[in-house]
């Protein structure tokens, strides 16, 4: 593998061990209605998830998201749901509310009970440090989503 095919230097081996990760490049995939990602690595299409503090400072917030960006958030918590998905074989949901500043919410539902629910703040900066940051904030929205789900099942399947 080349080096413009890694992200910060990391090997297969941070997709290959997170279940989120591998999840996370089938939504990407399953929305490359043209096949542009079919030769992608992995690494590769996650790159653009990875988002240094210094990058970060230097992207502007003024203006519309972008609908590269949006479509990254998407993806990030339509994986959520779809791990959620096959943990508990409740059918999930994903909602995202973009005010056109950046501002807005992002929503993880099965039936009337919301699993996960983010704040979204200048989102035109979403990203994370890693691909093992993106890897465990992932993991975190999974975690408490699946605790709820547990815990209120009869709300979650109406």
């Amino acid at each position: 593998m080349s080096s413009e095919n890694n992200v910060n230097d990391t090997t297969n081996s941070v997709v290959a061990n997170s279940a989120f990760l591998k999840v996370l490049v089938l939504q990407i995939r399953g929305q490359d209605s043209y096949g542009i990602y079919r030769n992608w690595s992995d690494e590769l299409l996650l790159k653009p998830f990875v988002v240094p503090k210094k990058k970060k400072r230097e992207i502007s917030i003024a203006g519309e998201v972008d609908a590269v960006t949006q479509a990254r958030i998407m993806s990030f918590f339509r994986a959520i749901a779809a791990r959620i998905e096959q943990e508990t074989g409740l059918i999930s949901q994903v909602v995202l509310d973009l005010s056109h500043e950046g501002f807005g919410w992002a929503l993880v539902f099965s039936g009337r009970l919301l699993l996960t629910v983010k704040t979204l703040r200048d989102a035109h900066r979403f990203g994370f440090d890693s691909l093992e940051h993106l890897a465990e904030e992932g993991e975190k929205f999974i975690e408490r989503g699946l605790d709820l789900a547990n815990r209120f099942q009869e709300v979650s399947k109406l």
